[in-house]
């Protein structure tokens, strides 16, 4: 099987020489026409030839520079609805650049009246559910034409509709809505951009992050709009070519799930949409699938994993389900370890009951508060690591978990705080008491 390489534009051949290149590149930085700009740049725009196989340069007879990531950046001053202006003056590009949505010109300089629009809201499992909708609708590529949606039917336009932006935006102006994150940090619903600045066209694109399919981390559900059409498919980390210079970025805007409406209040999360049978069951590979699992670790499942879950369904998945609906009460079919809607509305409240711990397995007890300090050094932070990472909080180990207390550890103690919802000094790192038991329940 060939193996797919992505091609944002695909150039006609033209006239090497640096004379017709400076003219060409001169063209391509034109107005549009929609904007006012002559017809011959659009013209030129798709006979436009940056680099050749003999390594063509772009005037002057300088080196062409090679692709690049593009660096990080901080949210555009404009506001979500911004022009990038620094890579490409005049905002219109054969790569697809910012527009409205459906196409429409944006309104003043920086975006008009949507440079104020708040940055919208978003959890991971909505990005991942916007990004399912357009592989349903097998959305067939373009860099011209505009879906339903108004959404552009490109890479970029691809993410800007999962990531809800008020516009479309294109590979050199995304990082603008997101933080630069490492690798080893991608979740659902986080991107991996890849932006040539001296020149779009060649190879630039984006892919949305969908989980992981292998224990190793070597490959992972690629979320991408390519030619023919949208499509999902395992995918080496970060792509087929240039995959050195892709670079993680996760969405300011992106919110725990079940608050991207507002912070819930009460004792119980908001119920969140039962994504459907499909998403489960042999051969299902998708995020659901990890936030399944994720959910029934917290209410007790960890023993059935020996990784931790992931995107890939196997049978520690169904083994963790049905553990849960049989401590509901429930048997035969009701029990069968595939979630319906019943099961999947009780694990995304927090309610229900919790799977109770094997036949003679009893938590370790606390052991004390002094055991968890720097410079301590005993079993108790060791078999603390290990149920963190069981628990899927352990990221921030690099070579452990082991028996001396770390900052890795305190950190990840951080983050299995925070995700009961504790805040300032509840969530400082150290495990206490009811740390502790809700780590080992």
């Amino acid at each position: 099987m060939a193996v797919p390489v992505f091609e944002e534009y695909e150039p006609a051949a033209d006239c090497p020489c640096p004379g017709c290149a400076r003219r060409r590149r001169e063209l391509v930085l034109r107005r549009a026409v929609r904007e006012g700009g002559h017809p011959a740049a659009h013209g030129a725009r798709r006979a436009l030839v940056l680099f050749t196989a003999a390594g063509v340069v772009l005037g002057g007879g300088a080196p062409a520079a090679s692709g690049t990531a593009h660096p990080a950046g901080p949210p555009h001053p404009a506001g979500p609805a911004g022009r990038d202006t620094d890579d490409d003056p005049s905002g219109d590009h054969p790569q697809g650049g910012t527009a409205g949505l459906h196409g429409r010109p944006l309104a003043g300089p920086a975006g008009g009246s949507l440079a104020q629009a708040p940055l919208p809201k978003v959890t991971r499992a909505e990005i991942i559910e916007r990004a399912e909708r357009w592989v349903a609708a097998k959305v067939p590529y373009s860099m011209e034409k505009y879906w339903s949606d108004g959404y552009r039917q490109d890479c970029s336009g691809y993410v800007s509709m999962a990531w809800k932006l008020p516009a479309n935006e294109w590979t050199g102006s995304l990082h603008r809505y997101a933080e630069k994150i490492a690798w080893a940090d991608l979740q659902p619903g986080d991107i991996l951009l890849f932006h040539n600045p001296a020149n779009p066209t060649k190879g630039s694109h984006v892919t949305i992050f969908g989980g992981w399919t292998d224990d190793r981390r070597t490959h992972y559900l690629a979320y991408e709009q390519t030619k023919p059409h949208t499509r999902k498919q395992a995918t080496p980390l970060a792509y087929w070519n240039n995959s050195d210079r892709y670079v993680g970025y996760r969405y300011l805007g992106v919110v725990a799930d079940g608050t991207a409406g507002g912070t819930p209040t009460g004792g119980s999360q908001p119920a969140t949409a039962f994504p459907g049978a499909r998403h489960f069951g042999p051969g299902a590979v998708n995020a659901h699938v990890t936030r399944l699992g994720r959910m029934l670790v917290q209410r007790g499942g960890a023993r059935f994993y020996e990784d931790g879950p992931g995107p890939v369904w196997t049978a520690a998945d169904r083994r963790a389900t049905a553990a849960f609906q049989r401590a509901q009460g429930w048997r035969g079919t009701e029990a069968d370890g595939l979630p319906g809607p019943h099961t999947w509305r009780l694990l995304t409240t927090g309610t229900g009951r919790d799977i109770p711990p094997a036949a003679g397995q009893s938590p370790p007890p606390y052991p004390g508060r002094a055991h968890f300090r720097p410079g301590q050094s005993n079993q108790h932070v060791e078999t603390l690591g290990r149920q963190l990472v069981r628990r899927g909080y352990g990221k921030h180990y690099r070579t452990g978990p082991n028996r001396r207390w770390s900052e890795a550890d305190r950190r990840n103690v951080q983050d299995f705080q925070r995700a009961q919802g504790w805040r300032g000094g509840a969530a400082d790192g150290y495990p206490g008491p009811e740390t502790w038991r809700r780590l080992f329940r």
